[in-house]
């Protein structure tokens, strides 16, 4: 259900703060930090509290200023939505990385590291982005082309060349 009470004018403020504090934090790929994610618009995931706060993963650095957040959530959607979700269990808690709703972010958001995760965890991530995003249904799929399209054989190729170097530097 789309929450229809937005407060933009509080985000806004939030926004302006952190945006100002300019604080930087070292972060690392696959780290799990509480980052100001925001109020957003329609479907798309928003922050919680005060500060529009919600647990991120750390799935891609691009620089000190950048990176590629996965946003987690502890409500179970696997029934609704098995391939946007993939679960694991964090301190003891369960929680769903919403890898539907991945983003680029800037570096300013992050507040505080709560951890990092474990090698099958980072395994399970990587194979639920595998099975959502290079999946046989295709749009070229959909509209009846037969066969796999050539971009989605070069996907195929390039993650499994990444998943090779993936396994040769963390294992």
């Amino acid at each position: 259900m789309e929450k229809l009470d937005r407060n933009y004018k509080w985000w806004f403020g939030v926004k302006s703060d952190v945006q100002r504090r300019k604080t930087l934090h070292d972060f690392k790929e696959w780290q799990i930090w509480w980052c100001a994610i925001g109020e957003n618009v329609g479907v798309e995931i928003n922050g919680k509290g005060a500060k529009f706060e919600r647990p991120i993963i750390i799935h891609k650095k691009f620089s000190k200023l950048g990176l590629m957040a996965i946003p987690l959530t502890t409500k179970d959607h696997t029934i609704e939505a098995p391939d946007w979700y993939v679960h694991f269990r964090f301190k003891g808690r369960d929680e769903y990385a919403a890898i539907h709703q991945v983003e680029t972010i800037s570096a300013y958001r992050l507040y505080r590291r709560m951890g990092s995760l474990d090698d099958s965890d980072i395994q399970r991530i990587i194979d639920g982005f595998e099975k959502l995003y290079f999946q046989k249904n295709t749009p070229s799929a959909k509209k009846g082309v037969t066969g796999k399209s050539r971009i989605y054989l070069h996907c195929i190729k390039f993650l499994r060349k990444i998943k090779r170097c993936f396994r040769e530097l963390h294992f």
